[in-house]
């Protein structure tokens, strides 16, 4: 399958379309006499692209934590999760595929994994509801948080969605009720929450499982509590832009560590998470693992404090 590129990244496009046609040419023709200008060229792609990463815009960055290619929730669970089994229903109405989760080990420690999936491609997609979860599965998400304190196990929430699914359905059973009920049961588990905005974390569907010990976010994921286009839509009943509003939500990982609405952002390789998968969920990895040595010891009332404390510092100076 062929990169998917992103408007900024025209120009680094159209720097690999022509390191593509060299190389054709270059094994039709004379093997090995352009491998310099090729390396050249390739070493040039490789600087334009950090380049492009390293002053991204608000609205660049949305565009980024949107990509099709990033690391899923699937993929963070095959990787980083041994012995997974996942756990389906919310044991009143259905399961829903949008939000998943299940028990497994966390190098070695016995965990309880939660997060949105929004599927590949057009089939997984619908099966997934392009991640955006009814009420069921926030329902199901308070199941798994209520058996990981019954067993005190440590959870883990991957945090993806463009929110919660609006349709008339997901209304009428209450989706308002489950996402306020999912968000409380946050705040009161008495094990460690440790979250991760892998992507895109919009508006009550992402909170609703976010509402963690510790908050990280990867370096170009945005989180907020409306979408641009929202945002726009609502405040400014369309008048201006998304990217407008994206600009003056603060809705970067940079603005949301000064607001101390995150814990900590974990780095991304160059060019993005989706330019190279397996060493963003390493660093993930990396980063879950060390957030959860800070509870290892704690008692629930210690971490119950906690939790309230980061919190209630949040918008605050100091």
């Amino acid at each position: 399958m062929p990169p998917h590129y992103l408007e900024f990244e025209r120009p680094i496009a159209d720097l690999e379309a022509k390191i593509e046609e060299l190389q054709k040419v270059s094994e039709s023709a004379n093997p090995g006499a352009l491998d310099a200008e090729i390396e050249a060229l390739r070493a040039r792609a490789t600087e334009l692209r950090k380049q492009a990463y390293a002053k991204l815009d608000a609205w660049q960055k949305t565009q980024v934590a949107r990509h099709p290619d990033r690391p899923h929730f699937t993929d963070y669970v095959g990787e980083l999760i041994e012995d997974f089994v996942e756990l389906r229903g919310d044991r009143t109405f259905a399961d829903d595929q949008a939000l998943m989760g299940g028990l497994g080990r966390f190098r070695g420690r016995p965990v309880m994994v939660i997060g949105q999936e929004k599927g590949r491609d057009t089939v997984s997609r619908v099966k997934h509801n392009f991640g955006m979860a009814r009420p069921e599965g926030y329902r199901k998400a308070i199941r798994l948080m209520d058996m990981a304190e019954r067993f005190n196990l440590p959870v883990i929430s991957f945090v993806d969605t463009g929110g919660a699914y609006p349709g008339v359905g997901s209304e009428e059973r209450g989706v308002a009720e489950a996402i306020a009920r999912s968000t409380e049961r946050c705040l009161s588990l008495k094990t460690p929450l440790v979250a991760v905005i892998t992507g895109e974390g919009a508006s009550g569907g992402a909170i609703a499982i976010a509402a963690g010990s510790s908050v990280l976010i990867l370096e170009h994921s945005i989180y907020m509590v409306i979408s641009p286009e929202g945002a726009n839509a609502i405040l400014w009943r369309g008048a201006r832009t998304a990217e407008e509003a994206a600009k003056a939500m603060k809705i970067t990982a940079q603005d949301l560590l000064k607001l101390k609405v995150v814990d900590k952002i974990i780095p991304e390789p160059p060019g993005g998470a989706h330019s190279d998968p397996a060493a963003t969920i390493r660093a993930v990895g990396d980063a879950i693992e060390a957030e959860l040595m800070k509870f290892e010891h704690l008692s629930a009332d210690e971490i119950l404090k906690l939790r309230a404390e980061r919190f209630y510092a949040i918008g605050r100076p100091g």
